[in-house]
């Protein structure tokens, strides 16, 4: 695959790359390093699994994938006591391997480096490069919008973009809700080191509620561990208005995991009501937009498709 192909594999499914012209030479090396940063702090869900599916594909055309289980961050972010967060990471790392990384994927824990002394003194560094306005600005959604943020909310963001230059990262993949701290990293990193990451951001799962994010502290997730009666139950009650596109959680996890995976769904329905259907994405759309889809059917269709995309997961977690 040349870098050209490279390229298009890279760009694929996400909203935006920063910036693509920077890409080329990141492909000359040996074996260039893609990163992601996951908070230990909940269940792996589907938002999760958006970017975990983006890394396969990077790692399918020779990237070396380092996870870095922040439980640091986590800390900092009251997700709980440092054993509580440990426990946790284990569980996130084995979803993570349950959804198809190789054996070639680093996992690196915060704790392991955001002590040691060069990593201290860029944290230093970037407090002095950084105003409180700008740290404020790339502080998550929560703390930004706290009257009373504390910190280590501050703290946050500059370790995140020290963190990538310990980790030597060539690309940064987050979800849009990272974009922020990732821009961060590229106004300041040319300061304490001279590999700037390309920012990779991959789209944000609406919650199953209609909630702009799907999150574990929520409530309003699929988990990639769920039971097949768990998945069923949880489509069931999501919020899927009928003819409405655009926001609708059903619609978004039919885009992003089935016809990213396949050209068609099948809907299983009785003959009473048309029998099954097979559909293509843009045909599922018209029909769904139209109001000639009922949503109890589209939901019927796109649970039947996660209990087998999960399946592996289950097996997997179930063997450990």
């Amino acid at each position: 695959m040349n870098n050209e192909e490279k390229i298009k594999v890279i760009e694929k499914g996400t909203l935006e790359v920063i910036s693509s012209d920077e890409l080329e030479s990141k492909l000359e090396k040996d074996q260039p390093v893609a990163y992601t940063g996951y908070e230990p702090s909940g269940k792996i869900h589907l938002g999760h699994a958006i970017t975990i599916a983006k890394l396969k594909s990077l790692q399918d055309i020779g990237f070396k994938i380092k996870i870095l289980l922040a439980d640091y961050h986590a800390y900092l972010n009251g997700k709980g006591s440092v054993d509580e967060i440990a426990e946790t990471a284990e569980y996130n790392k084995k979803c993570f391997q349950a959804l198809g990384l190789n054996d070639t994927t680093e996992f690196i824990y915060g704790s392991t480096f955001q002590t040691k002394e060069d990593y201290t003194k860029n944290v230093y560094k970037l407090a002095t490069l950084t105003t409180l306005s700008r740290a404020k600005r790339s502080m998550d959604q929560v703390s930004r919008h706290s009257d009373n943020p504390k910190v280590a909310n501050v703290i946050y963001p500059l370790m995140q973009v020290a963190d990538m230059v310990a980790l030597d990262v060539d690309i940064a993949l987050g979800g849009m809700e990272q974009r922020k701290i990732q821009m961060l990293a590229r106004e300041n990193i040319d300061k304490i080191s001279n590999n700037i990451p390309v920012c990779v951001h991959t789209p944000l799962l609406h919650g199953l509620d209609g909630d702009e994010k799907m999150s574990s502290s929520k409530g309003n997730f699929i988990a990639v561990d769920d039971t097949e009666k768990e998945i069923k139950t949880k489509i069931n009650k999501a919020h899927c208005p009928m003819g409405e596109v655009e926001g609708n959680p059903i619609i978004e996890i039919a885009k992003y995991f089935i016809f990213s995976n396949q050209a068609e769904l099948t809907i299983k329905r009785p003959e009473k009501f048309g029998g099954d259907l097979t559909l293509t994405e843009d045909e599922l759309i018209n029909l769904y937009s139209k109001e000639e889809l009922h949503p109890m059917d589209l939901k019927s269709g796109v649970a039947d498709y996660l209990i087998e995309y999960l399946k592996p997961v289950r097996e997997f977690m179930e063997g450990e």
